[in-house]
């Protein structure tokens, strides 16, 4: 049980259970060995955005391990380097898909969903660029983590980003159509399977002019219901399925059609005073407790357009400065 031995000494950690907080066991928290600091290469044509971190903040978690000699890992025209969870990066386009408060709090509530052990095995439905693993392959430091997306442009740009934090040996994306069984052949192996899929139909919304973004809002090849399906293929009993999503009906009778059962949801609310905005919710296979918990809606910022304490707090649960 090495994974996310850190975890628990986050500046602002909330002892709220979860897959690190159900563990007992006190260990040691994480020290990262020395390491060189991959230099932006001077042929570099695109941005490295700066971090923007208050004085005296210390980035948690385990570093980086770039490899040196590889430009190819650094933004070119038309990309960004962001920074994403501690020191860790996340290629994205200037002019394309960006990851977003969805891919952050659909990881975070995955890493805080009780089950019986840590994930060993990760997967992230749709991965888009990759956010949602990253974040959870940083949370959790000994799990093996693997994405499926159907967009050859975001699946390079998560390779690479998987790359340049140095975790190749444990993360990986396939490119792939999630609802084709090759993509996810290994059976039902995953201890936490997580997807944020386009919430809107072809026809009912505005398409898109954003490279990445038709996939990525419209369900070109399946929505809720599908993801739902092969989670339940591919989750292992005892295991936890976590989504987001717009509409709460929709998704709990699609989750309930592939025989997953609802352990917990909660609404985000982006300003104080605003509807919810989507949903996070927690599956697990159908036949247990059949308790749910509802949690208090997530506020991002008050009416003042500050982050609320709550936001505060899930930032430092993920590495990032309040």
């Amino acid at each position: 049980m090495a994974s996310a031995s850190w975890i628990a000494d986050l500046p602002g950690r909330r002892k709220t259970g979860g897959f690190a907080g159900d563990v007992r066991q006190r260990l040691t928290p994480f020290v990262p060995a020395p390491y060189v600091w991959a230099m932006e290469p001077a042929t570099c044509s695109g941005f490295v955005r700066p971090a923007r971190r208050p004085a005296g903040w210390i980035a948690p978690g385990p570093a980086p391990r770039t490899p040196p000699n590889r430009p190819d890992l650094w933004p070119g025209a038309h990309e960004e380097l962001c920074h994403l969870a501690g020191d860790w990066r996340l290629l994205q386009r200037v002019d394309g898909h960006r990851w977003s408060l969805d891919d952050l709090v659909t990881a975070w509530f995955a890493a805080d969903q009780p089950c019986d052990r840590a994930p060993q095995r990760i997967l992230d439905l749709g991965c888009g660029i990759g956010a949602v693993l990253l974040l959870l392959a940083w949370r959790f430091p000994a799990a093996h983590c693997a994405g499926v997306e159907a967009q050859a442009l975001s699946v390079a740009l998560a390779r690479r980003s998987i790359a340049w934090n140095g975790v190749e040996h444990r993360c990986d994306v396939r490119l792939g159509d999630l609802r084709d069984q090759t993509s996810g052949p290994e059976g039902r192996v995953y201890d936490l399977i997580t997807g944020t899929p386009p919430y809107l139909a072809p026809g009912t919304a505005t398409v898109p002019i954003r490279r990445q973004q038709v996939g990525c809002h419209l369900e070109q090849r399946g929505g809720i219901e599908a993801y739902c399906t092969v989670a339940a293929r591919l989750l292992r009993p005892g295991g936890r399925f976590v989504v987001c999503h717009s509409a709460p009906a929709r998704t709990v009778s699609a989750a309930a059609g592939a025989g997953l059962a609802i352990t917990a949801r909660r609404a985000v609310i982006p300003r104080d005073g605003k509807p919810p905005l989507f949903w996070v919710f927690a599956f697990a296979r159908a036949g247990g407790s059949g308790e749910t918990t509802d949690h208090a809606p997530l506020v991002v910022r008050d009416r003042s357009g500050q982050r609320t304490p709550a936001f505060r707090a899930l930032r430092a649960d993920m590495g990032m400065p309040p």
